[in-house]
């Protein structure tokens, strides 16, 4: 809720600004709110989820939602700005922003929640737990293939029809991101999340080799809208597996976890135009597209170390199932049964 209210305070701010200094400002506002409710969205999902199913397609709900944001927010933003101006795109997002915070406010009811009882594992020491950092480079080194297109912007919206806007050549990646974060919310916890997220990121590096060749807005379609699928696989898949392996390997409060996963989400889009220009300038767009597929290509197969991530004795017992890694066992007074199985009958004197 203090996410929101932050927001809410940088879109006006975008909205009446004209300096640069107030414009970066708003944009740092921005992130600082962005970050408290992904942050703690995920975090919540996670807490009320605890089956890891269930989990999975909720998070990629959640997703999806990025998604659609994504996927309406460039288009939007380009017509607005050419044919009403600056100012009303920002006072439609605040009314948006107003409405979601009164949701939050009278569903969620942030006055009334309380701490977490248990104290989690400490930010310092999850980050060096090397299968978190997996997870987090995964997606990391995904979302940096979509930053890396933005300084080029220019370039890839010239291939495009002038009247569309900007934001018509980033509607493939936002539409595929959309439908594989929703199919694989889901279809990601029986095929193995780790299997997922290996095929999404070479699927990745093989489409952002494939966009230099584009020569007109037709040649972009494809492989942008394998960018936009891949990146929801890999999404879909790290995102419930940080939770998992908080569950398996540490104690079971999220915040932090996913406070490194929106880390590793900033510095996918920080680095692509910090870096990316000067790179291209060196070498050329060609090469650099190249190179960080070649990348993402060759660190997929770390994606194997996530298939039976070692855990504490007794959360292993909790956890982990003989037919699923990813499956949850839930405790009940009679004993511990496995998730959608029938009862077995060794635990039924276990209290």
């Amino acid at each position: 809720f203090a996410g929101f209210c932050i927001m809410f305070l940088s879109t006006i701010m975008f909205a009446f600004s004209s300096s640069y200094t107030l414009l970066f400002l708003a944009r740092s506002l921005q992130g600082v709110g962005s970050s408290c409710s992904s942050v703690a969205g995920m975090g919540m999902l996670a807490s009320v989820y605890t089956d890891d199913e269930e989990r999975g397609h909720a998070i990629g709900i959640a997703l999806g939602g990025l998604a659609l944001g994504v996927l309406v927010g460039p288009p939007f933003g380009s017509v607005m700005y050419d044919f009403v101006g600056k100012t009303a795109p920002f006072l439609v997002l605040a009314f948006l922003a107003l409405f979601d915070g009164a949701l939050q406010l009278f569903v969620l009811q942030p006055t009334k929640v309380e701490p977490e009882s248990q104290k989690g594992t400490p930010l310092f020491t999850l980050m060096k737990d090397p299968y978190i950092l997996i997870a987090a480079a995964a997606l990391c080194a995904t979302l940096i293939n979509i930053s890396l297109s933005l300084p080029f912007c220019p370039h890839l919206c010239s291939l495009c029809v002038s009247v569309c806007g900007p934001g018509i050549a980033f509607l493939p990646a936002s539409i595929s991101y959309l439908i594989g974060t929703n199919i694989f919310g889901s279809l990601a916890h029986k095929m193995g999340r780790w299997l997922c997220a290996l095929i999404g990121m070479v699927v990745v590096g093989f489409s952002v080799i494939c966009v230099p060749f584009a020569r007109d807005i037709y040649g972009l379609i494809l492989p942008n809208f394998g960018v936009g699928f891949a990146i929801g696989m890999v999404d879909s898949s790290m995102m419930p597996i940080m939770g998992y392996l908080v569950d398996l390997r540490h104690v079971s409060v999220y915040g932090s976890v996913y406070a490194i996963a929106d880390v590793a989400f900033c510095m996918g889009f920080a680095l692509g135009p910090s870096i990316g220009g000067s790179i291209a300038e060196s070498i050329g767009f060609p090469w650099l597209m190249t190179i960080i597929g070649v990348v993402d290509i060759f660190f997929a197969p770390l994606c194997i170390f996530l298939k039976n991530p070692p855990g504490q004795e007794e959360k292993i017992a909790i956890l982990m199932d003989t037919n699923c890694s990813m499956k949850t066992r839930s405790y009940t007074t009679q004993g511990t049964y496995y998730q959608g199985d029938d009862m077995d009958p060794e635990y039924d004197d276990y209290d």
